[in-house]
């Protein structure tokens, strides 16, 4: 396994037991601030005019960068029906990341289209593959993201909390799936130097889950936090982070999460969130009440982790006001209705 100097110092105090942790950790320069990227190219291509905090005309990634996010996250299907998120798409826009002075983050969903815990379809172009087959796609192909876009952190899979790959590589069929996630961190190890992260959705479960990949060659600890669907308990959240830390001596990044500005629409396409059961009451579904939950995301992954990632904060109704194809985050980006900068966006700074 390749060793990297150390460089950041984790101290974690335990007050329960009193054990002080110090010096353990793999060598990163800096805390990762991110923001998901992955709709800006069409968003683009829309038309619409997005502004930052002081009103004016300002592309989203320059937006970003301005605020102090200094990594972009972006997801990658194999082959997209529509091209986005494709590997060209990817490749040229990650580009411009690093052309800004921004890291680049993959999340390799290892699909043509969107995978999480509930959807792992393996590519068409797998389809029919015999297991050492599927090996030997999961390397060939991670080889070419590592090489052709040469991302500074990528993720095995997509919140593979029941695996990827199904059949083969379900969670049930363990041994397969802990040799296709061990083809993909080959091919990154051999062909590389980005930072590997493994990515789980929730804090519940996230012990029992990384507990089978203890002899697995890989660097980050990625966990998605929603409140609405993984938990209003924001202290058992660092608890957990802090607890999957000492285990397995890896950083923990929240590598999604996001919050409300407003319970309203700007399409016709169905929010996730539309009601306060499904946020935390101390923050309200306001500009204000946005900002001071990612402040308070922000403070306990700096403090019990390497950083975080806000998912979804480009996805504005960039198909215009009828649509019904449109957004379903809306009222949870980083843009308000008039695409104007939020408060929220100053948090990263810092």
């Amino acid at each position: 396994m390749k060793q990297i100097a150390l460089y950041l110092f984790f101290a974690i105090i335990i007050s329960c037991t009193g054990t002080e942790v110090e010096n353990i950790g793999t060598y990163f320069p800096e805390y990762i601030i991110a923001a998901d990227g992955s709709f800006i190219s069409q968003v683009r291509t829309s038309g619409v005019i997005v502004k930052n905090a002081a009103g004016q005309p300002e592309d989203m990634l320059t937006t970003l960068k301005n605020a102090g996010v200094n990594t972009i996250r972006l997801r990658l299907f194999k082959n997209p029906a529509d091209g986005h998120s494709g590997f060209n798409e990817v490749k040229t826009f990650a580009e411009e990341i690093r052309n800004k002075g921004m890291k680049v983050w993959l999340t390799v969903h290892y699909s043509d289209t969107w995978a999480d815990p509930a959807h792992q379809e393996k590519p068409a172009e797998w389809s029919g593959q015999s297991y050492a087959q599927l090996k030997a796609s999961v390397y060939n192909y991670t080889k070419q993201i590592v090489t052709g876009i040469g991302p500074d952190y990528i993720q095995i899979g997509n919140e593979i909390n029941a695996g990827f790959l199904f059949p083969e590589g379900a969670y049930a069929n363990m041994e397969q799936l802990k040799g296709l996630l061990a083809e993909g961190c080959r091919a990154v190890r051999e062909n590389s130097d980005a930072v590997i992260m493994l990515h789980y959705a929730g804090y519940e479960g996230a012990a029992s889950f990384y507990s089978n990949f203890i002899d697995l060659d890989y660097d980050l600890i990625g966990l998605s936090y929603y409140p609405m669907w993984h938990g209003k308990n924001l202290n058992q959240l660092q608890a957990n982070m802090q607890a999957l830390f000492l285990a397995h001596s890896k950083p923990v990044v929240i590598a999604e999460t996001s919050y409300p500005f407003t319970f309203g629409y700007n399409d016709f396409t169905n929010n996730i969130i539309g009601s306060q059961d499904q946020i935390l009451p101390q923050y309200p579904a306001t500009p204000e009440g946005q900002a001071a939950y990612l402040a308070k995301i922000k403070e306990i992954s700096v403090e019990y982790g390497l950083g975080f990632c806000y998912w979804g904060g480009e996805w504005i109704s960039f198909n215009g006001p009828e649509a019904t194809n449109g957004s379903a985050y809306e009222n949870q980006a980083l843009w308000d209705f008039d695409a104007k900068a939020l408060p929220a966006m100053s948090v990263f700074r810092n």
